[in-house]
């Protein structure tokens, strides 16, 4: 062995917290508990990034629409294509607005929906811009879901006295 690698000591392992962890949200991690660790930049840079490109996709959807205005291929589909993309992107606005407040139903109709909210895409980036305006998207849900997880934690662990091995058996009658 070396004179380093004698002199170096081991460093201790990290604590690991007792109790429920909070469960992490995309690009935010755990930083939303506290609101630490760039919390509210990451909260400016995603709107701007959402929304800048909710800006991009409509603009690309209309040059796609140009092209069908060149292509001369009629009033009907035109008008179709802008209601499809106009519904799809309310529609998609709606879930994803309401994924942010509650947990999908196991049940729920969620893959069903999952290619019209492809199509209405721009509908999402909307709703994700407007909910980083205000906190992280589905903070809410996380952070009441881990608050009572905690409660409950406690709880538990506040009712716990001595050793439970030592307890006396239950008399029966």
């Amino acid at each position: 062995m070396s004179d380093e690698q004698q002199q170096t000591p081991a460093a201790p392992a990290p604590a690991v917290p007792a109790g429920p962890r909070p469960e992490p949200i995309r690009f935010f991690g755990t930083t939303w508990v506290a609101h630490d660790g760039g919390y509210a930049l990451r909260r400016v840079a995603l709107a701007a990034g959402s929304l800048g490109a909710a800006f991009t996709s409509a603009y690309l959807l209309r040059l796609a629409y140009e092209g069908l205005e060149i292509g001369n291929v009629g009033p009907f589909l035109s008008i179709s294509v802008v209601v499809l993309f106009a519904i799809a992107s309310a529609i998609a606005f709606a879930k994803t607005w309401e994924s942010f407040g509650s947990r999908p139903r196991p049940s729920s109709d969620e893959a069903a929906l999952k290619g019209l909210k492809t199509i209405g895409f721009i509908g999402s980036l909307i709703a994700y811009f407007l909910r980083c305006l205000s906190e992280a998207p589905g903070e809410k849900l996380r952070r009441t879901e881990y608050e009572r997880a905690r409660a409950e934690y406690e709880r538990r662990r506040s009712s716990r006295t001595g050793n439970p091995a030592a307890r006396r058996p239950k008399r029966r009658k």
